[in-house]
């Protein structure tokens, strides 16, 4: 049996190991809190040098200023001169431009008529003459079906007469193009004998007498569809209303975006119309087309503009100024037709803001070192300037810089 072997460490040693253990932890954890309060420390120190250097280096001042402002308004008239070249405030004329377009539309429409029709059947009888050798000529003559059906041939006839051969009697023979008496498709009959009643009580009814070999056919009564005068004027007033719209647009879509179109000038005339079919025609439809030319005066906004803002600039006093974004501009025709030179009166009702104009410059040079006490003070007393706003930073800077780049001043116009 072998041995056994165990390990005893003395209780002695074991409180020994135990208080060593406890001394290297207690030593870890104090040199822990000692590294996180030189951290924050530091952390603390360099919040303070960026503040200080914040506030020396990056400080700057922002100075909202809103003038006094007012809105002017002018009626002045201009000339749009069809045969100018170029823009003359002095004389008040703008050149004007000719815009033309040709524009076309067809469409199908349906037939609103209605009218009786009555036809009468047709077809053809071979009529056979079996009476003589001798040609018999008829004039356009009665033949009755075997069912009581009468019909008229359309014309004139003769008939070649009979011949012999080989003894036998062959009937002369020809094809008669016939019409139904009455109309309706009671006469579209199929083949059948016929027996002309002119001849009735003579030897040349039973040797004079007809047959067909196809059906008569076209007979009917009823109501069909027929274009009206209505139906054509009608469908010309659509396209045409149609077409007056679409060129409007077109005009408003194809000019260049720098001119402006006088809608009072547009001029729309008819050039072409035409129907496929004539008023009477039994159809169940037609096309119609149309055709139609526009013509309008035009000129371009930036002319309209630089006359507007001349007129202003010439009613303002020193030191104001216009706000172009303001500006507006209503423009009515004197006379909507041009007159034999080529012109067209407008008159135009002209609007805008206009504000003090403040040298932001001098003003900057003048809030250069001063307190933000000062500074407020100062342009408040401005005679031009209804209000003011001034913002800093740090918050905690108190004079406006002596540097002109960390002083900033902004025109507001609401």
């Amino acid at each position: 049996m072998g041995k056994k072997f165990f390990d005893i460490i003395p209780p002695e040693e074991i409180d020994s190991l135990g208080s060593k253990k406890q001394q290297e932890k207690t030593v870890l954890v104090g040199k822990k809190k000692g590294f996180f309060l030189k951290s924050l420390l530091f952390c603390l120190v360099l919040l303070v040098l960026i503040a200080v250097s914040g506030f020396f280096f990056f400080s700057k001042v922002e100075i909202e200023i809103w003038p006094k402002t007012d809105i002017l308004s002018l009626e002045e008239n201009l000339v749009i001169d069809l045969n100018a070249e170029t823009f003359n405030f002095s004389e008040k004329i703008i050149p004007g431009k000719i815009f033309i377009n040709e524009k076309s539309a067809s469409q199908e429409f349906p037939a609103s008529g209605r009218v009786l029709k009555k036809e009468k059947a047709t077809g053809v009888i071979r009529v056979y003459n079996a009476y003589s050798t001798s040609a018999r000529t008829l004039i356009p003559s009665r033949f009755v079906s075997a069912d009581g059906k009468l019909f008229w041939s359309v014309k004139r006839i003769t008939i070649p007469g009979a011949r012999y051969e080989k003894g036998k009697l062959i009937p002369g023979e020809i094809d008669v193009e016939v019409k139904a008496a009455e109309p309706g498709e009671d006469y579209n009959i199929g083949p059948s004998t016929f027996a002309l009643p002119a001849l009735a009580g003579s030897p040349l009814y039973t040797t004079i007498y007809g047959r067909s070999f196809s059906d008569m056919a076209g007979g009917f009564i009823d109501e069909v569809p027929q274009i009206s005068q209505e139906d054509l004027e009608k469908a010309e007033n659509i396209l045409i209303e149609e077409l007056k719209k679409e060129s409007r647009e077109f005009f408003k879509t194809t000019i260049p975006r720098d001119f402006v179109l006088l809608d009072e000038t547009i001029s729309q005339e008819i050039i072409e119309t035409n129907s496929s079919l004539q008023a009477g025609t039994e159809a169940e439809s037609f096309v119609f087309q149309v055709k139609i030319k526009s013509e309008g005066v035009g000129f371009k906004k930036s002319n309209l503009e630089d006359f507007a803002k001349g007129c202003i600039n010439l009613n303002i006093s020193e030191g104001t100024r216009i706000q172009e974004e303001s500006l507006e501009i209503n423009h009515f025709i004197l006379e909507q037709k041009i007159d034999e030179e080529g012109k067209i009166v407008l008159n135009l009702e002209i609007k805008s803001k206009v504000y003090s104009d403040i040298d932001l410059d001098k003003v900057k040079k003048a809030l250069l070192g001063k307190s933000l006490k000062e500074a407020r003070i100062f342009l408040e007393n401005l005679p031009e300037v209804t209000k003011i706003e001034l913002k800093s930073w740090p918050f905690l800077k108190k004079k406006i810089p002596e540097d002109m780049e960390k002083l900033e001043i902004k025109l507001r116009i609401d």
